[in-house]
């Protein structure tokens, strides 16, 4: 029973899903394809492994372990805090934390996650703002 309720459910997120991904309109400069090509494909996708779970589910599924519900919780609340911690800290700030968090629910030592974290970050900004020329958004360090 599991397995056909994950699989009502994403499948009620994948018909979303793709609706959305139709309402995306192109610049002056889209081409062909359009921005909404890459969601559509993800929208059907899952659409198709969702169908997948309610016609062959698994014969003695396992509802996951009360920590694997805490842990996904906490990543979810942290990437939608993530969300809106971005434009007011900054992305340098924003990311690191983000990382720290994410680093910690891998139980990963903070001395080693701290640096890597922050070495990411400054990767991933360097990467956007100077060699793709996209900015980011500076927060507290602009």
């Amino acid at each position: 029973m599991a397995d056909r309720i994950t699989g009502a459910v994403l499948l009620v997120v994948a018909a979303w899903y793709t609706a959305e991904s139709r309402s995306f309109e192109g610049g002056a400069l889209a081409g062909p394809v359009g921005p909404g090509a890459f969601p559509l494909f993800l929208g059907v996708v899952l659409g198709v492994l969702s169908l997948y779970l309610l016609v062959r589910p698994d014969p003695r599924p396992t509802w996951p372990h009360r920590s694997m519900w805490l842990s996904g919780g906490t990543v979810v609340a942290s990437s939608l805090a993530y969300a809106y911690a971005l434009v007011p800290l900054g992305f340098l700030v924003a990311t690191t934390l983000e990382l720290v968090v994410l680093g910690s629910l891998f139980r990963a030592p903070l001395r080693s996650v701290i640096p890597a974290a922050l070495a990411l970050s400054l990767a991933t900004f360097w990467l956007f703002d100077r060699f793709l020329k996209l900015p980011l958004p500076e927060g507290l360090v602009g």
